[in-house]
């Protein structure tokens, strides 16, 4: 199972579309999941036309009519990989130790808002993922989302993809 991760894409506030390598890559993949602050409704709409599988929550940027549409928390099985997603997980001091408490019994959790990528196993195995933005860096060299697989119930071969503006 193909995976696709991003955030943090404020469409069309810092960008008018998401880029073509990040399109191409939903078309590749089986599951996308977007981790929150969409911006802008129709954004959704043709994500999930486009995507096989969409997960995807809302962020602190994302309005009444995203709010209604999203969850603030997705909890989902992939694979045998029991996958929480949420946009925003406090500081980045003690991530780990509050997300593993928080997320207890899940193997991956995929969060936003820092617009920074992230990368972490928590005491007990919880894997963090952020896959920071792919249209708003910040003080990021690159703009970026993450692919993974799922195979035999483990997650697998994790690439962040540095994309130029």
């Amino acid at each position: 199972m193909r995976l696709l991760m991003m955030a943090d894409t404020h469409v069309p506030k810092r960008a008018r579309d998401l880029p073509v390598r990040l399109w191409a890559a939903v078309d590749e993949a089986d599951v996308v999941i977007h981790a929150g602050d969409w911006v802008h409704e129709p954004l959704l709409d043709v994500l999930d036309a486009r995507a096989r599988r969409l997960i995807g929550v809302y962020g602190n940027n994302d309005g009444p009519e995203l709010r209604a549409r999203l969850p603030e928390i997705a909890r989902v099985e992939l694979a045998g990989v029991r996958v929480a997603v949420v946009h925003e997980t406090g500081p980045a001091t003690g991530r780990e130790r509050r997300c593993a408490a928080r997320f207890d019994g899940y193997d991956l959790l995929v969060f936003g808002h820092s617009h920074i990528p992230w990368d972490s196993e928590a005491p007990g195995g919880l894997r963090l993922l952020n896959p920071g933005s792919p249209t708003d860096r910040r003080r990021q060299p690159h703009a970026t989302f993450l692919t993974a697989e799922i195979t035999a119930g483990r997650l697998d071969n994790v690439v962040l993809h540095n994309l130029s503006r």
